[in-house]
């Protein structure tokens, strides 16, 4: 039995914006969706799915689609999109590779 995932608001949220702008920045090409779904090698209605804010949609189908409209990820162009992964993979270099989990210690003796 397939069990069903509770996504948060903000979540599904963004994802709706992020569809919607994909969605205006296809028809401002003149796209179907079927021409854009050509264009990211998925169907047609993978295409509405994601302009609909679906969650279930592959992250790196729905950034190809935006990418290929021309929206712009994380609020920045090509050049800023590449500083930021850039920025965040040598944030991630200085941080441990594995979290352990550490018990929380109580003090009760006042």
């Amino acid at each position: 039995m397939k069990r069903e995932h509770t996504y948060l608001p903000e979540t599904l949220d963004a994802l709706a914006a992020l569809g919607a702008q994909i969605a205006a920045a296809r028809r401002e090409l003149g796209w179907t969706a079927a021409e854009l779904a050509e264009r990211v090698g998925v169907s047609a209605p993978l295409i509405s799915r994601i302009e609909n804010g679906r969650p279930t949609s592959q992250i790196g189908t729905v950034f190809e689609a935006a990418v290929l409209c021309g929206v712009a990820l994380f609020g920045g162009d090509r050049a800023e999109l590449a500083s930021v992964a850039r920025s965040e993979r040598n944030r991630l270099a200085l941080l441990p590779a594995r979290v352990h989990h550490r018990p929380t210690v109580i003090v009760n003796d006042f």
